[in-house]
């Protein structure tokens, strides 16, 4: 069976490879460029999760502070699985071919895709602190993924390996640490320095005052709370 997919896994490989090659230069050289880039697209979505999570509560926001750190994790665990597997890369093993990357040396193994486990848990971590940006997210961590395997360095099965590694890692990472992690950005808040990295608290304006209620809106208020209505 493992030979079984293997092969298919290889004719993609092969296919993608064949396909790349015939690329204009400029697609090629956005293609090698993409490849590295698309990590750090991450880096961005890593900030804008924090900053957004800073107006919904300390969960969402240990959730987004944690959310590198579970894409070390992956990363370590994907790089140690790594260890037990001496897989070529396509480029190593396809020498009838030319790929846009260049080849690392043998020793190098191509399983599973450490820059696939990177997406995937960075993609998994982000969808935990900030459900709507699933899509883009997602998106990224696929784009990344077959880039690794349109430059030739890896296979769709080191990719697609690498995907569920880093996010199942990066999930079950992030939420053993998600009551730590919320604890410990409660306990930031209670910091009037620290206060603004975990709390997007807007001061009042100088000098600003209170205006008081209308007469009679609390009655109102608490009428059309408990389902009555009342009439002016």
């Amino acid at each position: 069976m493992a030979s079984e997919i293997f092969a298919v896994s290889a004719a993609w490989s092969r296919a993608v490879i064949e396909f790349a090659v015939e690329l204009p230069p400029w697609a090629q050289n956005t293609a090698h460029t993409g490849t590295d880039l698309f990590l750090g697209v991450f880096a961005v979505l890593f900030l804008a999760a924090w900053w957004r999570a800073r107006s919904f509560g300390t969960r969402l926001v240990g959730l987004a502070l944690f959310a590198p750190v579970a894409t070390v994790v992956a990363y370590a665990v994907s790089n140690t699985v790594k260890s037990f597997f001496e897989q070529m890369r396509p480029c190593q093993a396809m020498t009838d071919l030319a790929t846009i990357a260049t080849c690392d040396p043998v020793g190098d193994w191509s399983f599973p895709s450490n820059h696939a486990a990177i997406a995937g848990a960075a993609a998994a971590a982000l969808v935990l602190a900030w459900r709507r940006i699933a899509v883009v997210a997602v998106l990224v961590a696929l784009l990344e993924a077959f880039s690794r395997v349109l430059v030739g360095v890896h296979y769709p099965h080191d990719v697609t390996a690498g995907l569920l590694i880093g996010a199942t890692v990066a999930v079950l990472a992030s939420l053993a640490m998600a009551r730590p992690m919320t604890a410990l950005t409660e306990l930031l808040a209670r910091s009037d320095r620290l206060r603004p990295l975990v709390r997007a608290d807007r001061p009042a304006s100088p000098g600003a005052t209170a205006r008081p209620a209308p007469a009679g809106s609390e009655a109102r208020a608490e009428a059309f709370a408990s389902g009555r209505s009342t009439r002016a």
